[in-house]
């Protein structure tokens, strides 16, 4: 009997003494996120800077030897990846759902995202983009099903341990976060670009083995499919995938043919139906006429929070892409006379975020005390001006840097600070209130909405790429900022009538 506990009961003594009081399965998922977020970071810490190299620069010490693509392409492919990989969530909730079970679906998606990162370590365009398609596909598969994962290990939602459980998973893609920069980065900015792609690919292997070797320690829910297909449903759907993708195959092979094909073929339409889907599933919702008068309220000053979080993200993002093209071009390589890769800068969100959090944490505490803490729609107001303040900051650095002069290191540091501040104010509070707001009929689907705003934000980032908008123009950054500064006021300034649409919640 205490061995059939140890290995399936959410909460069992044995268990307990595993990792930090929770059940012994925690630590595996920790260590299988953990290795999946170095393979991530590591590589996109990688991604912008491998795009826009051409031969080696000695000012810089990048090797060469990547794509050599502008700028703005570089920007454009890396927002509509991240757009992707938040998108793909949904889906991969689905198949977690309806397909696999959520187990079978996180193996699959280690194996596939591992794919990715091998392909992106061989030479040619065409590696290079199928690898960027894997990646993507499997991190949105593997996002949406592991959280569900820890919480299978507990019982129910009222389990005083469920929060302290989520928290310590928080930490172990944070930790993975900072690390990869130091390893991936360094090897593939330094040494060589597909080497560190190789490295990512080994990250994510043993985030794999690690899951593996500890499924047993797994709950045998994570290996039920909660709403399995009928023989019918699934038929009905291979008909479509397959009429979907033959008529993709056969568009895009007369455009080949023709001799018209550019990248922008691709990534427009990608783009666009980011923007679109974001649209259509909050349309879809809150005109489901099933909805109460209430639920129908939320679900309006929801959107409220959305558009907010999706200008949030828009500018945040750009710590992976616009910042980071900064910290290569424009800023001084060392810092008190040690050599600091531009890939090391990705390291200083999940640093301040591990910092950081814990602080605000008890901020948010102490003030509840005294009755003075910011409600739901002032925190999201002071992360989107936080992050359109990061912004104006950034402008200074950017003149300085006008002559071909290089800036303090110290400048990304405290922009990158400041987003992190930010994020800390709006995206917990966001999760938050995603789970409070959500209609019934849709609770189990609103995590994926919230995080079609990454999408929508990302995809913005993207279509302005494409359309020749160079967003690493004073001018851009600074209308950004202000477009940021003026969404938070906004919401400050209509905050009472937006609390009035949300009910009871605070």
């Amino acid at each position: 009997m205490a061995s059939s506990l140890t290995k399936e009961t959410p909460g069992s003594v044995a268990g307990d003494k595993a990792f930090f009081g929770h059940p012994r399965g925690l630590a595996t998922l920790f260590m299988t996120e953990m290795w999946e977020r170095f393979s991530y970071y590591g590589m996109r810490a990688l991604l912008v800077l491998y795009l826009v190299s051409g031969g080696a620069d000695a000012a810089t010490g990048s090797q060469g030897g990547g794509l050599g693509m502008t700028l703005a392409t570089a920007t454009a492919i890396y927002s509509v990846y991240v757009a992707m990989v938040y998108l793909m969530a949904m889906p991969g909730g689905w198949f977690g759902d309806r397909v696999w079970g959520a187990r079978k679906t996180v193996t699959i998606a280690a194996c596939v995202i591992m794919a990715g990162h091998l392909s992106l370590a061989l030479p040619g365009q065409i590696a290079f983009f199928a690898g960027l398609i894997l990646v993507a596909v499997g991190s949105g598969l593997l996002k949406a099903n592991i959280s569900t994962m820890v919480g299978h290990l507990y019982d129910g939602p009222n389990d005083p341990r469920r929060d302290g459980g989520f928290t310590l998973f928080y930490i172990g893609i944070n930790l993975g976060a900072f690390v990869a920069p130091f390893v991936v980065g360094t090897v593939g900015e330094k040494v060589n670009w597909h080497f560190g792609f190789i490295l990512a690919a080994v990250g994510m292997g043993l985030g794999l083995l690690q899951f593996l070797l500890g499924s047993k320690n797994m709950s045998a829910k994570s290996s039920v499919v909660p709403n399995p297909l009928d023989a019918a449903e699934r038929k009905s759907l291979l008909v479509k995938a397959v009429g979907i993708a033959a008529v993709v195959v056969v568009f895009y092979a007369v455009v080949v043919s023709i001799g018209v094909f550019t990248l922008n073929w691709a990534l427009v339409p990608i783009t666009l139906a980011g923007l679109l889907i974001p649209v259509a599933v909050l349309t879809r919702i809150k005109r489901d006429k099933q909805l109460s008068a209430p639920e129908q309220t939320k679900m309006s000053a929801y959107i409220w929070f959305f558009v907010a979080a999706a200008v949030f993200w828009m500018i945040y993002d750009q710590g992976g892409s616009t910042l980071a093209l900064f910290a290569s071009k424009n800023t001084a390589s060392t810092v008190f006379g040690l050599g600091f890769p531009a890939t090391w800068y990705q390291s200083l969100n999940p640093l301040y975020v591990m910092a950081l959090a814990p602080v605000f944490a008890w901020l948010w505490l102490w003030l509840a005390r005294k009755n003075q803490e910011p409600n739901t729609i002032v925190k999201f107001a002071m992360g989107i001006v936080l992050v359109g303040a990061s912004f104006f900051v950034f402008i200074v650095p950017m003149n300085m840097s006008g002559g071909g002069d290089k800036v303090s290191p110290m400048w990304l540091v405290s922009i990158y600070m400041i987003q992190t501040i930010g994020e800390l104010c709006l995206s917990p509070v966001g999760l938050s209130v995603t789970t409070k707001m959500a209609p019934q009929k849709y609770a189990s689907q609103m995590m994926g909405v919230w995080f079609l705003a990454v999408t929508a934000g990302d995809c913005i980032t993207g279509l302005l790429s494409l359309g020749g908008v160079s967003l690493n123009g004073l001018g851009v950054i600074a209308a950004e900022a202000s477009l940021a500064v003026i969404a938070g006021l906004a919401v400050w300034m209509y905050r009472k009538k937006v609390q009035e649409m949300m009910g009871e919640i605070h």
